[in-house]
């Protein structure tokens, strides 16, 4: 019996009487959208739990991230915090000298020092920090039992809540001129050495210090993301003979290959800030020229030097160099084939 002549039932007939033409689902896909569409009053009573869960998130955002990108004003002033009592109103009373800011830093051979070493920092950073997290995941995901797993994990991811401080005093106290091993070494006769002061090393230590620190938290992101792979996947693959690495390679890398490519794009966005913090803390050890950021350059300017607006200056423009990155990085992703931060 072909589809045309099946028999319908009562209530479908009826149905049908009382449905009248070009209304529901006969009114097309623009109809549906249409009646499926909800107005801001609705949508905000409906999501109302989770705009107030969000509310706080959404307020330190603007307090200390949005509202003073109006502060960046001051980089097209002689910025004089003294012309008035309350520095926001001598912001309004400072001389207006447009570009000259942005002159004095291109001409300043120290700006373009600390671009070299930001950039060489984050290329180390990039090639020796970024892989380690998804080969530990990897590895951690391959051991079978669940709490040797969630043992190692607990100890690769507990340094992440360490601040800088702690970190720099536990290398110092294993890698310094008076750290464990200088002092293993002195005691068989050989000559001791002080790695946290040479700054001819100073930045793969610094890559170093990161990677212990920051690891275990790039692990779970890409655990996440393993979990989602079906076990019928690993099973197919081994019943056509796969070995391990031919599994790993065809199936669980294409599973993280998103994650990468969106954790990629917001570390190149965030090149420009390779650790103020940790680097500020070794800065007296090894030097300005080995540790010199932009960071530190704008610190140094603006807070110990005092001079405002040229470090404001030199921050807005390693916030226009790190929008350009990220949008640059989110396209080349679109091009591989993947979302990265937003959609096309």
């Amino acid at each position: 019996m072909s589809h045309s002549t099946v028999p319908r039932t009562r209530a479908e007939a009826k149905t049908d009487e009382k449905t009248p033409a070009g209304s529901g689902d006969t009114a097309g896909p623009r109809g549906r959208r249409r009646a499926g569409k909800l107005s801001l009053r609705l949508r905000f009573r409906r999501d109302r739990t989770l705009i107030l869960m969000t509310l706080p998130a959404i307020l330190l955002l603007l307090v200390f991230n949005y509202i003073p990108i109006f502060g960046n004003v001051v980089a097209f002033q002689d910025y004089d915090p003294y012309l008035s009592d309350n520095g926001f109103v001598a912001m309004f009373e400072s001389p207006w000298v447009g570009f000259e800011q942005f002159e004095r830093i291109f001409q300043d051979s120290g700006f373009w020092h600390a671009v070299q070493n930001t950039f060489v920092l984050f290329f180390l950073q990039l090639v020796l920090f970024f892989p380690i997290p998804i080969l530990l995941a990897l590895v951690i995901n391959s051991v079978i039992r669940p709490r040797v797993r969630a043992v190692a994990q607990a100890i690769m991811y507990l340094p992440h809540f360490f601040s800088w401080v702690l970190v720099v005093t536990v290398f110092q106290q294993i890698f310094g001129g008076a750290g464990i091993i200088a002092q293993t070494l002195r005691q068989h006769g050989y000559e001791g050495f002080d790695l946290m002061t040479d700054p001819g090393i100073f930045k793969f230590l610094v890559t170093a210090e990161g990677v212990w620190k920051d690891a275990g938290w790039g692990i779970i992101v890409f655990l996440a993301a393993l979990s989602a792979v079906s076990n019928d996947l690993y099973e197919a693959a081994a019943m056509d003979g796969a070995g391990r690495w031919r599994r790993m390679w065809h199936i669980t890398l294409p599973a993280l290959r998103p994650v990468i490519a969106l954790l990629l794009v917001l570390r190149v966005g965030d090149a420009l800030t390779v650790g103020f913090e940790q680097l500020l803390l070794q800065r007296d050890s090894v030097g300005p020229g080995a540790s010199e950021v932009l960071d530190t350059y704008v610190w140094w300017n603006g807070i110990r030097n005092q001079d405002f607006s040229y470090a404001a200056a030199a921050g807005l423009i390693k916030g226009v160099v790190g929008l350009a990155l990220v949008l640059t990085a989110n396209k080349v992703a679109h091009l591989m084939g993947e979302q990265g931060v937003y959609k096309k």
